[in-house]
């Protein structure tokens, strides 16, 4: 299953596309759609992997649900919607403005919505417990102990509750990875090598976060992985990806003490994407039930 950012629609999951299927059908009988907080179309980051992680989520209303990496809200709006007033959603980020930016786009909406700044690392003994934890993209937030982090997430989930993150995997970008390695031998670099070596292994596997979870003596579980391409053209484009910048080429440039030195390097790079292109990310998804 393959999703591209050059095309409007993503590849989804049965369970995804049947829920597309039911909701064009219902916005054509009723002239107000029943619901009106999709997954945004323009979000070719955060929307496949919350596509990927809605595949694994058991919803219904009246859910009480914690969000956490939250962002500007993708997926804590579709969320609430699908819980309705009768549920709750505490979406929660480190971030100040990420969480006043999705307090601007909620508006009045959605009153049993609610944004909060907060670490999902240490939550408060007194946080209430939950029947859902979420997180899109959160794992590769957890650092630096991820195990940990989601081992603090289980006390806050209610006895039968489910437990459903999502993260880009080890083996995302493995042929730029490849690459930026061999270039660092080829050029001598051998402590920038050791650096991005250690960045590497850092990134935890599949088989790793089923560990995770057998440890956590959750059950049910299921880790999933889909494939996601991201498309780029050379020099400034994939220099400034926003899907790359910001989080994954930044990476490369931290190996480096000297950034004149990082930026010589990356731009010789950016000229030759042939040699590690298409890019695939990993979408992965764990889920569990305590």
């Amino acid at each position: 299953m393959l999703g591209s950012i050059s095309s409007d629609n993503f590849h989804l999951c049965p369970a995804i596309r049947d829920k597309r299927r039911v909701y064009t059908v219902a916005a054509i009988m009723d002239p107000l759609p029943a619901f009106r907080w999709p997954l945004p179309k323009y979000d070719y980051w955060s929307t496949p992997f919350a596509e990927s992680l809605l595949c694994h989520l058991e919803l219904c209303p009246g859910l009480r649900i914690l969000d956490v990496a939250s962002g500007h809200g993708i997926p804590a709006f579709y969320l609430a919607e699908h819980v309705g007033p009768t549920g709750e959603v505490l979406a929660i980020d480190v971030s100040p403005g990420q969480v006043a930016r999705a307090r601007v786009i909620q508006g009045s909406q959605l009153p049993w919505l609610r944004f909060d700044c907060m670490d999902m690392r240490s939550l408060p003994s007194d946080l209430p417990s939950f029947d859902r934890i979420t997180g899109n993209l959160s794992v590769m937030f957890f650092r630096p102990d991820r195990f940990q982090a989601v081992r603090g997430l289980v006390p806050h989930l209610e006895p039968g509750g489910q437990l459903v993150l999502t993260f880009p995997s080890h083996g995302t970008f493995d042929s730029l990875w490849q690459r930026v390695d061999q270039a660092m031998i080829q050029q001598g670099l051998m402590k920038e090598r050791e650096r991005f070596q250690a960045y590497l292994n850092e990134r935890p596997s599949a088989s790793e976060v089923r560990g995770w979870l057998e440890q956590l003596q959750l059950e049910q579980i299921d880790v999933s992985e889909y494939p996601l391409e991201v498309a780029t053209g050379p020099g400034r484009e994939f220099l400034y990806h926003p899907l790359l910048r910001g989080g994954f080429l930044d990476d490369v440039y931290e190996c480096f003490e000297d950034q004149c030195l990082a930026e010589e390097f990356m731009v010789t790079l950016s000229r030759n994407i042939h040699s590690f292109t298409p890019l695939i990310a990993q979408r992965c998804v764990l889920s569990g039930r305590k």
